[in-house]
């Protein structure tokens, strides 16, 4: 099979190109997979193609870019030249741009492939009917939430025309089901990027790292982190260091630089700016806890995902989805309430006071995260790919069979 993935890849800074990173590492190992493609924001001469397995041919197409208005015309073009057996979009949706039109442009690419004849599967992060709009920066007032949820449907219903939508959550299933009357929605979990086979619950020397990876200034803000983990140096006299590792998210350009500055008085505060792939390992191991600084959620969480390969503690927000997600999947942690700095602190204490319920919470995370890791995801997405040919083949079969 020559598979074709549509998605941003490192070391792009738009969302998702971790995933996909992961998504093509373990594709290559597959025996069915002869040739990856792809279709992506960044020149192949800086893709991060430095994998240590062996595998299938991969090319790097670029032909598209954030916020460009030709997204539709060069990815099909490209699409066309290449001739993919099969086609994996990696979407949510402000994976094209953060001006809607681009954004939508992008987003419509399901549907001409389906006309192309080319099977295809969408997985989509998230889905428009549970994003927060004005927490996740898509809009700031009640029109325009009416108006972007109107322009979400429409979209959600292109992106339907793929041969199967994927999603992470049971939830997204029901939801898109009942929405839209449709019956090729399939769950297939996030699943777990790289899993040590001996995760480390020793911590190294010096200060407890708090940290908080991801991209921030939307529905993932910071601010409160910090406050909280300041006053549980002040209650407990630990060293602690508070790191923030990640970049801004798209539509809030300069909020770290703004954050750095509001707390520069903070001592042992630290932003790592962006996270190379070859540097994610060291983050982790070398956290005491992973926060998630959420206000809310817009899908499943490939953080999480990430603390539980480590065997790290992690430190949540009481959210109806990601707490579905947490306990749909075996995960654990110590809960806050949302936008509550004391509520916050008590959750991030009780772990760094605590370094038996510490290595409980990282052991019962890391068993969590063993259960799917990403060489079983991506054979599920070939299984799926292999269902689609055979309901064709027999689609064909019925119809000459008739004639």
């Amino acid at each position: 099979m020559k598979l074709a993935i549509v998605t941003a890849y490192p070391p792009s800074k738009v969302t998702l190109n971790e995933y996909a990173y992961h998504l093509v590492k373990h594709f290559k190992q597959h025996q069915a997979v002869t040739e990856i493609v792809l279709l992506t924001d960044v020149n192949p001469n800086q893709a991060d193609l430095n994998f240590t397995e062996d595998g299938c041919k991969i090319t790097v197409r670029k032909c598209w870019t954030f916020n460009s208005y030709k997204t539709l015309y060069s990815v099909t073009k490209v699409i066309r030249a290449e001739k993919p057996d099969a086609i994996l979009y990696n979407l949510q949706f402000m994976k094209f741009g953060d001006k809607k039109v681009a954004a939508a442009l992008g987003l419509m690419l399901p549907t001409i492939t389906k006309l192309m004849r080319i099977p295809s599967i969408v997985l989509l992060h998230n889905i428009i009917e549970t994003v927060d709009l004005e927490s996740a920066g898509f809009a700031d007032n009640a029109l325009v939430k009416s108006l972007y949820l109107g322009i979400g449907k429409f979209l959600t219903r292109l992106i339907l025309m793929a041969d199967v939508v994927a999603v992470t959550m049971h939830k997204y299933v029901d939801i898109l089901q009942e929405t839209y009357g449709v019956d090729h929605i399939k769950l297939i979990p996030h699943g777990t990027f790289t899993i040590p086979s001996k995760p480390q619950y020793d911590l190294p020397s010096g200060p407890l790292q708090i940290m908080a990876f991801g991209k921030f200034g939307t529905y993932k803000k910071v601010e409160n982190m910090i406050e909280a983990a300041t006053l549980v140096r002040k209650e407990t006299g630990l060293d602690l260091e508070i790191v923030i590792a990640g970049t801004d998210n798209p539509n809030v350009k300069g909020y770290l630089d703004g954050v750095a500055e509001q707390y520069k008085h903070v001592s042992n505060l630290r932003f790592t700016g962006y996270v190379a792939e070859e540097d994610v390992e060291t983050l982790f191991t070398e956290s005491a806890v992973v926060v998630f600084p959420y206000t809310s959620t817009t899908g499943s969480s490939g953080v999480l995902h990430q603390a539980g390969s480590y065997g790290k503690a992690v430190v949540i927000p009481d959210l109806g989805d990601l707490k579905m997600l947490v306990e749909d999947e075996g995960y654990t942690g110590e809960y806050f309430e949302p936008n509550d700095i004391k509520s916050l602190a008590t959750a991030i204490k009780k772990i760094v006071t605590n370094p038996r319920l510490r290595v409980d919470i990282g052991k019962k995370n890391y068993k969590a995260a063993t259960a799917y890791p990403m060489s079983t995801i991506t054979g599920m997405y070939l299984e799926t790919f292999e269902e689609i040919r055979s309901k064709r083949k027999s689609s064909k079969t019925s119809q000459y069979a008739m004639a």
